[in-house]
């Protein structure tokens, strides 16, 4: 399909910079295909679903994943920035660095230069492997819990490049840049749909009967990254790890058995999901790599509702939610959320979709 079936434009001063507060007072879209639109809030989230039905949470962590430091060779140094977006080792970490021309195999960097203490003042690595579009395989001088302490100390919160480019992190950002039930370390973007729940809102689904789960997709910054093909055929997506717990595939299939729907909170939640259920549907247990790509034209076989904030135009986020719903039905949505003044992109407000019922035909899944 033409990626400029996907564009739309949208107000600049409709991304929103700081969350809502209290996180459950952000506004909810609620889109039906066929039935048109519903403006409410998070917090009515119990009165939208029913007894038995599940929703499904990453509780991936997000790690101070963006890193600034000097590139050391004999003819001189220069400044760059890394961005780590997937574990492969103990000590070493896929990333994108930029400006990505000024790397080579076998430089040596020092990150840690701008004032972050650890150990003796910096964090060092040396870079293994030099891929396409800015993408590094580093192997750090130090390892496992090592190095994760190392990271906590030097690391700064990876905000997308939509809010960082328009003022700085601060330390409001480690709290408001992390679910309430973040738990295992790993990610460097933070699974956004779910920056909205609160201990309140736990406890007002729990009293409405409704479920939930809990699985983890380590959010990696490839989630940022523009389609750069004129079609989507032309797109690679970078593979995130994710594990589906076997008592939690088993608690979802029997959940739909009984005729409760399964709910994903966020697009990491369902395409793990998705990854991990068979043709026919059942959700089986999972612990690999997913680099599953959704476009319109995908047959869903594990999810039936999609809670989700506003995506950026020409986005694959926004590609997948228009497989969900129908593009048409997601054009005339996001018209709407601009029209109505919704806040859009990590910090702002969520929607609630419910699945377009044509059939249609799988993506291809990698593992």
């Amino acid at each position: 399909m033409k990626v400029d079936l996907f564009d739309f434009d949208l107000p600049e001063q409709h991304i929103a910079l700081r969350p809502a507060s209290p996180r459950d007072a952000a506004r909810l879209l609620v889109v039906r295909p066929g039935e048109g639109l519903e403006d409410r809030t998070v917090r009515d989230l119990p009165s939208l679903l029913g007894p038995g039905d599940v929703l499904v949470f990453n509780d991936t962590k997000v790690i101070p994943a963006q890193l600034r430091g000097i590139r050391r060779r004999e003819e001189g140094a220069a400044q760059v920035e890394a961005t780590l977006h997937m574990r492969v080792g103990a000590d070493q970490w896929l990333a994108f660095m930029r400006p990505g021309k000024r790397i080579a195999p076998g430089d040596r960097i020092h990150f840690g230069h701008d004032g972050s203490s650890c150990f003796l003042g910096q964090l060092d690595a040396t870079v293994l492997e030099k891929r396409d579009g800015g993408e590094v395989l580093l192997g750090f001088d130090l390892s496992g819990a090592f190095l994760d302490e190392a990271l906590q100390a030097v690391g700064h919160v990876p905000l997308p490049p939509y809010i960082a480019s328009r003022r700085d992190e601060d330390e409001r950002d480690r709290k408001d840049y992390q679910t309430v039930y973040a738990r295992n370390e790993g990610a460097v973007a933070a699974p956004t749909a779910g920056l909205h729940f609160t201990p309140e809102l736990f406890a007002a689904l729990d009293a409405a009967g409704i479920e939930r789960q809990f699985v983890t997709l380590h959010v990696g910054a490839g989630t940022f990254l523009p389609v750069k093909s004129d079609d989507t055929a032309g797109h690679r997506m970078h593979a995130e790890r994710g594990v589906v717990p076997a008592h939690v595939a088993a608690a979802l299939n029997e959940a739909r058995r009984r005729g409760g729907r399964i709910v994903a909170v966020g697009t990491t939640s369902l395409r793990l999901l998705e990854s991990a259920a068979s043709q026919d549907g059942i959700i089986e247990p999972w612990n690999g790599a997913t680099d599953i790509f959704i476009t319109p034209g995908y047959k869903f076989r594990a999810v039936d509702v999609l809670m989700t904030n506003f995506h950026l135009p020409r986005s694959t986020l926004f590609m997948l939610v228009s497989a969900f719903s129908g593009l048409e039905t997601m054009r005339a949505a996001y018209r709407h959320a601009i029209d109505g003044g919704y806040r859009f992109y990590s910090y702002g407000d969520a929607s609630l979709l419910f699945r377009e019922g044509d059939p249609a035909i799988p993506a291809t899944v990698h593992a």
